[in-house]
């Protein structure tokens, strides 16, 4: 059973940056596409960034400001967000595709307030 345990979020002032870690429980095949996606409050849940191998793909609303990195020796995959804005404000989610199935993270909150 994977697990996916995300952390790292917080408050942050616009202009800001902030690092979100995601740890799966077991070592993961680096053929599966780990992703984060977020959604704020009264929105439907997007995707934010996802790299599957070594392809990454971003919303175009993150791209230049946003990075995505996995580890496979650490089965971790961190986002790296800078230039923060109050519309990045949201509940972040970690997941990963597998053949049959998708999991995800409990989430983290990332609030950019001044």
């Amino acid at each position: 059973q994977v697990q996916l345990v995300e952390s790292g979020g917080g408050l942050v002032q616009p202009g800001g940056s902030l690092r979100l870690s995601c740890v799966a429980s077991v070592r993961l095949f680096s053929g599966y596409a780990m992703g984060w996606y977020r959604q704020a409050p009264g929105k439907q849940r997007e995707l934010v960034a996802r790299i599957t191998g070594g392809s990454t793909i971003y919303a175009d609303s993150v791209k230049g400001r946003f990075t995505i990195s996995r580890d496979n020796d650490k089965n971790t995959v961190s986002l790296q967000m800078n230039s923060l804005k109050p519309e990045d404000t949201a509940i972040y989610y970690c997941k990963v595709d597998l053949y049959t199935s998708s999991v995800w993270g409990q989430g983290t909150q990332v609030t950019v307030s001044s």
